[in-house]
C-alpha cells in the first residue's frame, strides 16, 4: 500500500545535507526538475517584490525577502519532517518510534508544488511556492503532471492507494486504477480545515500499526472517528468517518 499526501506552505527551517535533486524520487524527472527549479532561481534573482509577492503568497517585503534564497545550495532535511502545519502537527513524525517512522519513509508519497512526487524521505530544502502559482508562466501542477503521471501509474502499478490529499493534486496525479480517499463528518456537515488534522491523525496510526493492506486499515480503530458510510463510484471508493 501507498499513501499520498499533500505538502504543506509552512516549513521547518534549517537541514544538515547539500541538496541533490537527482536523489529525488524518479531519475527519469531529473531533466525537468532541474529546468523548474532554475527557472524557479531565475526568478528569485529578477523577480520584483510584487511578483514574489504573487509566487511566495505573503505580503510583507521582509517576509518576501526572506524566501530569496538560492534553493539550491540550501541544507536539506526529510520531506515529511521539512513540511509543518495542521496535518504534519498531528502527524507528529518526531514522536514516532523508528518502525513507524521508517513505514512513513517507505510507504508516503508527497506531492511538493516544486519538485513534483517525493518520497516522505526525500531530502529537501526550505522553499517557499504558493499552492497554484506559476513559476516563471510554468503551472507546475500542469507541468508535473505531463512528465510525472505516467511515471506514478507504473510506480503504484503493484500496490494499493490510500489518497490522503487535498482535491487540488488531483491535477498532479489522479490514479486511473482503484483507489481511496476519506471524508470527515461532524454533525452532519464536511469538515474542511480538521480534515487535516484527521488525515495526519488517520496516518500516525497506520504506521504505528504498519498497515499494509486496504482491508487491515478499513478494521483499524482509530480514537474519536467511526466509519459511518463507504461508497465506491468508478475506480474511487470513498470511506466517510464521523468525528465523535
Amino acid at each position: 500500500m501507498k499513501i499520498l499526501l499533500a505538502p504543506s506552505e509552512t516549513k521547518k527551517t534549517g537541514g544538515e545535507r547539500s541538496f541533490d535533486p537527482s536523489t529525488l524520487l524518479f531519475e527519469a524527472l531529473l531533466p525537468y526538475r532541474t529546468k523548474l527549479l532554475h527557472t524557479y532561481t531565475n526568478v528569485l534573482q529578477k523577480g520584483d517584490i510584487p511578483t514574489l509577492s504573487k509566487m511566495f503568497g505573503l505580503k510583507k517585503e521582509a517576509d518576501i525577502l526572506a524566501h530569496k534564497k538560492d534553493i539550491i545550495h540550501e541544507l536539506t532535511m526529510k520531506a515529511i519532517q521539512r513540511y509543518t502545519g495542521v496535518a504534519f502537527d498531528h502527524l507528529g513524525y518526531d514522536a514516532l518510534d523508528e518502525k513507524a517512522q521508517a513505514y512513513i519513509d517507505s510507504h508516503v508519497i508527497l506531492f511538493s508544488n516544486l519538485f513534483g512526487p517525493i518520497r516522505a524521505s526525500d531530502l529537501i530544502p526550505e522553499y517557499k511556492l504558493k499552492q497554484g502559482e506559476a513559476v516563471g508562466g510554468i503551472k507546475t501542477e500542469k507541468f508535473y503532471h505531463e512528465h510525472a503521471a505516467e511515471l506514478m501509474e507504473a510506480y503504484l502499478a503493484e500496490d494499493e492507494i490510500l489518497d490522503l490529499r487535498a482535491g487540488f493534486y488531483d491535477k498532479f496525479y489522479k490514479p486511473t486504477k482503484p483507489y481511496t480517499t476519506l471524508k470527515f463528518i461532524k454533525e452532519g456537515k464536511v469538515v474542511s480545515h480538521w480534515a487535516k488534522a484527521y488525515r495526519g491523525i488517520v496516518l500516525r496510526e497506520i504506521a504505528k500499526a504498519g498497515i499494509e493492506t486496504l482491508e487491515a486499515f478499513m478494521k483499524l480503530p482509530i480514537e474519536g472517528l467511526s466509519i459511518q458510510e463507504i461508497q465506491t463510484k468508478k475506480n474511487k471508493t470513498e470511506i466517510i468517518y464521523e468525528i465523535g
